[in-house]
């Protein structure tokens, strides 16, 4: 205990001293900061992009580089401390066990200003950056996503929505307590009937008769953080009239709700298969008088406010599994290059190299997702919801797939508690549902990218109508079908963006991209708005598309790293080369079997299959035994 005490003492300190000089610096350069990212630029989406067969790479070209010396050099600052904390003072199996964080590691995260990363400065908070917050939060998901959840619940969809939307005097009264840890945040949406169909929410919100209040009554279930929060953002069903037809309608709004408010109340925390330290736990809202001044946002509105709310902080999720593959990696490592069988070490034989190799490049592929997203979040973009979608879909299941691999290159050693794999592997399970399923996330890529090619081809049928007037769009239009028919290029190249020795590479992205339009055309016309029912296309869709997004995002980091002469930049060029190999291959094959009737009777056959099981109530076969 004293020993733990001391190195309480010790980082406390240190950090203390990193907080003062970068709150400092973040003051002395907030004028700086405005001028960078508030230049009213709205940077198009590059996934939004190739569903129109269009290749946009200065959305991705050059990789982001958007920290002042200043700001680097203080990010520098926090990583030590934040590192020597987690190894030092938190201990993340205890945690575990007693499933809860200790009070005393809860105060020293807040003296180290963790509870409040991205608030501004003069709200108590640290007034990071997206990307420095992104690099910080990569630290965290290398020692401990239990308490990686308690913060991130806190502050990334806790209290995010009181930054995005808060009145001036809701942010006032709100924020400087969170920032400080002072009081601890929920995000309120999930429902027992609404796991993913979040439009679908029961709880309702009634103004009250003297218009002061609205009257609350429902509940949340799996709410991070739910039992401990002091502070709520809460999503009901509110009654609103149609514009149009005048008739009233239920319409989601979003509510700042407060634990002291008599009838708010929260169930015991629930028994999980991982995150065990952080608590989740059901709210109830019975008869709760909300202040009117404590709607969130515009009354109506509170279905875009929880999604946004979601896609501003999806980016971080990112980060943080490239932190819990890291230092994976490093583990698994440390093993192979260690444990000896058959009378040489693991790392000599080649089913063992194929598996470090495949980690690393994961590892290389969602690290490099999180900082494109954050530095175009950093420069002013506004389209990122498929980017940082991606992120989290293709993060969640390479972290799961790294640590899988280092318990397997363990042995029975990685099966047994005592080396901590199985704790992170259970942490990691989770990250594939929250915060949007991965599933539903890749039907989220697809359909929002098919609307827009969609879109496209309207203006397009909608130009047929006056030839004359539209001469230019139809003739750009006619002259890509006519090359796409040839077999000639519609995409231009991208010599100009990625290193030569990476042309390869670069064009593989480029016939990755060019198919995808011609295939979403081909699926659009076939299935129209029937498409929303094709689940088979609409997930071999997305899987492309996070393919050749992740493809754009290495080539444009390799790129920087052969540029700026990295001594890492060979490394690099071969982790890329490996990646946009075999992603093309998968992406070409995705997206031939959109159209191709051998796929299509598959699908059919997986379909007859599945309603079979439905109907059955098990599988159907008769038992190998017949008894």
């Amino acid at each position: 205990m004293r020993g733990e005490m001391s190195g309480i003492v010790r980082v406390s300190r240190l950090f203390s001293h990193v907080i003062r000089h970068h709150r400092c610096n973040a003051i002395s350069n907030q004028h700086h900061v405005v001028r960078r990212y508030s230049n009213g630029k709205v940077n198009n989406s590059f996934v939004m992009g190739i569903f129109n067969g269009e290749l946009r790479p200065e959305e991705v070209f050059p990789f982001p580089e958007v920290l002042t010396d200043e700001q680097a050099q203080n990010t520098a600052m926090f990583i030590d401390p934040i590192t020597r904390f987690y190894e030092e003072v938190n201990d993340a199996a205890k945690n575990d066990q007693i499933e809860t964080v200790p009070p005393e590691v809860m105060k020293q995260l807040a003296e180290m200003g963790a509870f409040g990363m991205q608030a501004p400065v003069e709200l108590n908070g640290l007034g990071l950056t997206n990307t420095q917050y992104a690099r910080l939060v990569e630290v965290a998901g290398g020692y401990d996503l239990g308490v990686g959840i308690v913060l991130g619940a806190h502050q990334s969809i806790g209290y995010k929505g009181i930054l995005l939307y808060g009145t001036e005097e809701q942010k006032a009264k709100y924020i400087p307590d969170l920032a400080a840890g002072k009081k601890i945040a929920a995000y309120c949406l999930t429902e027992p009937s609404s796991g993913s169909d979040a439009s679908s929410i029961r709880s309702k919100a009634v103004l009250s008769d003297d218009g002061k209040h609205y009257i609350l009554n429902g509940s949340k279930i799996w709410i991070s953080n739910g039992g401990i929060a002091d502070v709520f953002t809460v999503f009901a069903q509110t009654t609103c009239k149609h514009p149009k037809t005048g008739e009233d309608r239920n319409q989601v709004s979003a509510f700042i709700v407060e634990r002291s408010f008599p009838g708010v109340s929260s169930g015991k925390p629930e028994k999980k298969m991982g995150i065990k330290a952080s608590n989740t736990a059901e709210v109830y809202f019975e008869d709760v008088k909300i202040p009117k001044e404590n709607l969130l946002g515009e009354y109506g509105e509170g279905f875009k406010v929880a999604m946004n709310i979601l896609n501003a902080g999806r980016f971080g999720m990112a980060a943080a599994m490239s932190g819990t593959m890291k230092r994976l990696i490093v583990r698994a490592n440390e093993h192979v290059t260690t444990r000896v069988q058959f009378g040489s070490k693991l790392q000599e034989y080649g089913s063992v190299q194929e598996k470090i190799a495949r980690m690393t490049v994961l590892q290389y592929v969602t690290e490099s997702m999180a900082y494109m997203i954050s530095g175009n979040m950093d420069r002013g973009a506004k389209e990122y919801q498929l980017e940082a979608a991606i992120s989290k879909v293709f993060g969640s299941e390479a972290a799961w797939h790294v640590c899988d691999e280092t318990i397997q290159v363990h042995g029975g050693m990685g099966f047994m508690t005592e080396a901590g794999l199985e704790r992170v592997l259970r942490d990691l399970r989770i990250f594939r549902i929250f915060e949007g399923s991965n599933d539903i996330l890749r039907l989220f890529v697809s359909l929002t990218g098919l609307q827009y090619a969609g879109g496209h081809l309207r203006e397009l049928q909608a130009s047929l109508k006056n030839p004359v007037g539209n001469l230019g769009v139809l003739i750009t239009e006619g002259v890509k079908r006519s090359k796409r028919m040839v077999g000639a290029k519609t995409v231009l190249s991208l010599g100009d963006y990625v290193a030569p020795s990476l042309s390869n590479e670069a064009e593989k992205l480029r016939e990755c991209v060019t198919r995808f339009g011609a295939q979403v055309e081909a699926v659009l016309s076939k299935y129209g708005k029937g498409i929303i029912h094709e689940q088979f296309i609409l997930r071999r869709l997305s899987e492309a598309a996070i393919d050749t997004y992740a493809m754009a995002v290495t080539l444009s980091r390799v790129t920087r790293a052969i540029n700026q002469a990295f001594s890492t930049a060979e490394h690099e060029r071969i982790l890329t080369t490996i990646f946009c190999n075999e992603a093309h291959q998968r992406v070409m094959a995705n997206l031939t079997s959109l159209t191709t009737s051998a796929h299509l009777s598959h699908d059919q056959q997986m379909s007859k299959v599945a309603k079979e099981v439905f109907k059955e109530g098990s599988v159907v076969a008769t038992p190998a035994l017949k008894i």
